[in-house]
């Protein structure tokens, strides 16, 4: 059984989720918290296996909930960021403070519980789509330069490519069909970079990717 704790400053919000994971088999609601600080305390006392976070709540924020929990001894549980893109300025923050993944609030019900199972499993998410328009959201902000491409250190050519693919927001099926690899073995380039850039999953290679300069986003 997989437990969920749900933390966003809406009751309503709040509710609809709970009564969505209580009705799926395999998952329960470990509780619910209003705001970061009673996300921080309740991920401490109840060790959920996924915390699913707003960002934007009164007190403490979802970021520095999401840096706290993830900061945790021992197996601190997955954090889940569900919120809405468009009106959020600081998902690339959630993200680099341990976030394994992110979602909005307008998508598909099942989808949203396939993302908690997924999570939970140890595996980051986040959708292609999602993925190039969080890159195009904070390469707009005025603080942010594109970086120029420089060296990976340890990684083959081919690895490279996948990286800077896999930046882009490109699925396995995607970068398999792009390079004219097969699923298994873009699956396996995936793997070896998670080992050797440390990364703990594929969000973070995401962030690699942006930050080394190999992903160059679009500007409207």
């Amino acid at each position: 059984m997989i437990r969920v704790l749900l933390t966003d400053d809406q009751p309503l919000v709040r509710h609809g989720l709970r009564v969505l994971i209580t009705d799926h088999p395999g998952l329960e609601v470990a509780g619910e918290a209003a705001n970061g600080d009673e996300a921080v305390r309740l991920a401490d006392q109840l060790a959920p296996d996924v915390v699913m976070m707003d960002i934007r709540m009164p007190g403490m924020d979802g970021i520095e909930a999401t840096r706290r929990i993830t900061a945790g001894s021992g197996t601190p549980p997955k954090v889940l960021i569900l919120t809405t893109f468009d009106d959020d300025e600081y998902v690339y923050g959630a993200l680099r403070a341990g976030a394994s993944g992110f979602l909005v609030k307008d998508m598909d019900m099942d989808q949203i519980l396939t993302a908690v199972e997924i999570v939970a499993a140890g595996d980051g998410l986040i959708a292609p789509s999602v993925t190039r328009r969080l890159i195009a959201e904070f390469a707009a902000r005025p603080a942010a330069t594109p970086l120029p491409p420089r060296p990976v250190e340890g990684i083959t050519a081919r690895e490279r490519e996948v990286l800077t693919l896999v930046g882009r927001g490109l699925s396995n099926a995607e970068i398999a069909s792009q390079l004219h690899i097969s699923m298994a073995t873009a699956k396996a380039h995936v793997g070896r970079l998670l080992t050797k850039l440390d990364a703990r999953d594929r969000v973070q290679l995401v962030i690699i990717a942006y930050e080394l300069g190999l992903v160059t986003p679009l500007r409207g």
